[in-house]
């Protein structure tokens, strides 16, 4: 990985600016390097190459250089004096409430504290420790530890108890010693019942330790990521330009500034140190353990911070594939083993057949046009490698419009004749990238800016921060996050989000005790409400976007919530209840630790997020009162991508991460439903359906059609099953005698939302069955999906086709 990638990886996000600009200061090393060996003119012609040798002229070159170094190393020096001025002051400030705790709470469950450790403990020996106070030559002094401090050796041990009894402090070992834990001492112990307020203050402070720990560990990190970047940069340097600058920048410029001195990071290091006191002080564990649990603090802290949804999201998909073709295989008793295995061949064997068939039905004599006899051939093959998905999604989406044009199953608009293969592509192309499509665009775009800018998890940890402790409260939160997130960021990214939060940043899940039912019961929730989320709105699920575009004329973004949100928030209350109890999750875990909302400052960029985010949704529910500005509602969510990406919110490296796959699947499912309308076979289709429901009303088709979809996006993909099934949808419900196209498709793409019975029934699922503890051990099996995933399918299914139907029919739909 090249060093510019890892400074960017491990770099403090926060922090991005006041790193070394180590791609800039490289540009600018190659630019002298081409400037000095062929000339200004000549250079912009010539190519850059690490291995270009330069004969003389160093002073010059010299001089453009290390002013540009010298400038990089002035603002690193400037922002780390600044932070370490905050961390000290703050270090020194936590020390004197440790005391007056100590003081307010003597028999404290600290040994080191107790013992007057930090009592008229100063911080540093610094310039900026002198600013705050801190005599210099302090019996404190970082650079000359007294000798009687405790410390931890080289082998990581921590003092023994003799040294304790030497410094007068006593040992802090669970159960011995210690007023508070004596069995015997019931005076002292009947005091400690009860005690709220002690307990609340020492939570603060553990707290605020773990908060200044993280901090000073990172600011650690920023010194020697930028000493690393330095070296590299000018060893670069002095490839590319066969100079020695780094033999003495380094040890006379960067080592000799405050931020690299060894007398500084000794102090930064003692602080570190004296920060795993404080927090030892405040345990009942062994200082080892009480470390080691600190550390895992900033573990989680540093897996938020280097992620975003929108990569995890992509990065767990690929893992959901992965785990379902194991899956597959282990029901089937085939071995996994790798790409060439049995697994390999039965998919071989699987193509074979499909194409076989596909040739079989060419010549079919069930149809009254060779036109619809060759469409239902491609619609059944289509629909085959979409259900067994032998090969990808997105190249069975590309096979479409292969087909459609080389078989020549298009007619032109009057019905009467085929079109030939150049109007055929012009045409099926023009109708693959439809307003729809842009329509998809503009969410992913929306998507990953509030992602990239935790403006997602924000918004998340304040909900659940008020959800108090109790496990069944705590659930339906997250429940409801899980949901409204599915609206914004799509059902795709929404349980990737709800999953960080439960395990890093809000590490619910590592602090359930060992058998806790609330783990599987909460986790299940997350990936029921994502799927229920799909249904909220029309970003939020690739088969909402297929309804649109199968929907003449389309609802507008209000009638769709009208619909769709209180179907969503009686799916997640019965889901709830469903899931309390089955798992009874207060049984076994009365209580959970409190969350605490984010503490993040509102930043610029959120705020623009913000106002773009919100302008483009009041544009998409007030659509039709724009008609004659904007068109459609596909210009309007160009909005977001032009302001996203054209002020550098997002780069294209964000736009590369945009889930290509889910879009080309939707253009493919777009021309093959227009091509199952231009052959005439989809009218063949719903005449021939026409006749099976005749005489039935349109709540009774409602309730059929929603059975037919519920059954079969349980086994195959909700957007899958969206592309067969709703243009047949949309054609039965105009030949009805009182027509309702409207009402079925939108009926039969929420209901698609609701089908969640099995691990495969869709991406929530599939990443909540991956989800495993510290010990590999997963949270679900698929007995708990049966269980639980299969009523609340049927169940949500039922609120659509009751509720949903009574809102749609007011609505006019």
């Amino acid at each position: 990985m090249k060093f510019s990638h890892q400074l960017q990886f491990n770099a403090v996000p926060d922090w991005a600016d006041y790193y070394l600009a180590y791609s800039n200061i490289k540009k600018l090393a190659y630019q002298i390097e081409k400037d000095l060996f062929s000339g200004v003119e000549e250079a912009r012609d010539a190519e850059v190459d690490e291995r270009t040798s330069l004969l003389d002229s160093s002073a010059r070159a010299n001089a453009v250089f290390v002013p540009a170094l010298d400038k990089e190393l002035n603002k690193i020096v400037k922002f780390y004096e600044k932070k370490e001025k905050e961390l000290f002051a703050e270090e020194k400030k936590l020390a004197e409430d440790i005391e007056a705790y100590e003081s307010a709470h003597p028999f404290m469950n600290s040994s080191i504290v107790g013992s007057g450790y930090f009592a008229g403990t100063t911080v540093h020996d610094t310039p900026q420790s002198q600013e705050l106070g801190t005599p210099s030559g302090s019996a404190k002094d970082p650079f000359h530890p007294q000798p009687r401090r405790p410390s931890r050796s080289l082998s990581g041990t921590w003092p023994s108890s003799e040294f304790f009894h030497d410094t007068g402090m006593p040992p802090n070992i669970p159960g011995q010693n210690r007023p508070d834990t004596d069995p015997s001492n019931k005076s002292i112990n009947s005091e400690f019942d009860g005690k709220d307020d002690e307990d609340n203050e020492r939570a603060n402070l553990k707290r605020r330790i773990i908060d200044l720990y993280v901090l000073t560990t990172e600011l650690r990190s920023y010194v020697n990521l930028n000493q690393t970047a330095f070296t590299k940069i000018t060893k670069k340097y002095d490839k590319v330009t066969y100079n020695t600058l780094k033999s003495t920048y380094i040890p006379n410029q960067v080592l000799t500034t405050h931020p690299f001195k060894a007398a500084t990071k000794e102090a930064l290091a003692h602080a570190i140190t004296e920060i795993e006191y404080m927090y030892v002080s405040l345990t009942d564990m062994e200082p080892d353990l009480a470390v080691d649990e600190l550390k895992t603090h900033l573990r989680e802290h540093i897996v938020w911070e280097r992620n975003t949804i929108w990569r995890d999201m992509i990065g767990q998909e690929r893992k959901a594939n992965a785990v379902k073709r194991k899956k597959e295989s282990k029901a089937l008793n085939i071995p996994y083993v790798g790409p060439v295995s049995r697994e390999t061949i039965q998919q071989v064997v699987t193509l074979a057949g499909c194409l076989a068939i596909f040739i079989g039905l060419l010549f079919a004599p069930w149809f009254d046009t060779v036109e619809q006899t060759y469409c239902f051939a491609i619609l059944v093959l289509a629909s085959l490698l979409w259900a067994t998905e032998t090969v990808p999604l997105f190249v069975t989406a590309l096979t479409v419009p292969l087909l459609v044009v080389c078989l020549g199953v298009m007619k032109t608009d009057d019905g009467n004749s085929r079109l030939p293969a150049p109007d055929a592509t012009k045409k099926i192309f023009g109708t693959m990238f439809s307003p729809v499509i842009m329509l998809l665009l503009g969410g992913f775009a929306i998507a990953a800016a509030l992602s990239k800018y935790g403006i997602a998890k924000g918004i998340a940890t304040v909900v659940l921060s008020h959800a108090g402790q109790r496990p069944s409260r705590v659930l339906l939160a997250t429940m409801l996050v899980a949901t409204i997130a599915s609206m914004w960021i799509s059902n795709v990214a929404a349980p990737v989000l709800c999953f960080s939060l439960i395990q890093a940043s809000l590490p619910i899940l590592r602090t359930l005790p060992n058998n806790s039912s609330f783990g599987p019961c909460l986790i299940l929730g997350i990936a029921l409400a994502s799927n229920v989320g799909g249904m909220a709105s029309p970003i939020s699920s690739p088969q909402n976007i297929i309804a649109i575009a199968n929907m003449n004329p389309p609802p507008t973004w209000l009638q769709w919530f009208c619909i769709a949100i209180p179907i969503c928030m009686l799916a997640d209350i019965i889901i709830w209840l469903l899931l309390l109890w089955s798992y009874r999750p207060e049984r076994s875990t009365p209580q959970i630790h409190t969350i605490r909302p984010s503490k993040d400052p509102i930043t610029i960029p959120q705020v623009f997020i913000s106002i773009v985010t919100v302008g483009t949704i009041v544009l998409w529910c007030m659509e039709h009162s724009f008609e004659s500005v904007f068109g459609d509602m596909g210009i309007i969510a160009i909005l977001p991508l032009i302001a996203f990406f054209g002020t550098g919110i997002l780069t294209k490296e964000d736009y590369n991460n945009f889930l290509w796959t889910v879009i080309t699947l939707a253009m493919g499912g777009i021309a093959m439903g227009k091509a199952v309308e231009s052959s005439g076979l989809l009218r063949y289709i719903a005449s021939q359906i026409q006749d099976v429901v005749q005489g039935l009303n349109p709540f009774e088709v409602f309730f059929i059609f929603g059975c037919l979809v519920l059954c079969v996006t349980t086994f195959i993909s909700h957007t899958v099953g969206a592309l067969i099934i709703l243009p047949i949808v949309a054609e039965v419900g105009a030949g009805l005698p009182d027509p309702h196209p409207r009402l079925l498709v939108m009926g039969a793409a929420l209901i698609c939302s609701a089908a969640m019975g099995l691990p495969v029934s869709g991406f929530p699922n599939m990443n909540a069955i991956m989800l495993e503890n510290e010990m590999g051990t997963p949270y679900l099996t698929t007995l708990d999906f049966l269980k639980n995933g299969v009523p609340s399918s049927i169940l949500t299914t039922l609120i659509v086709v009751t509720v949903g139907y009574g809102l749609m029919t007011l609505l006019g739909f």
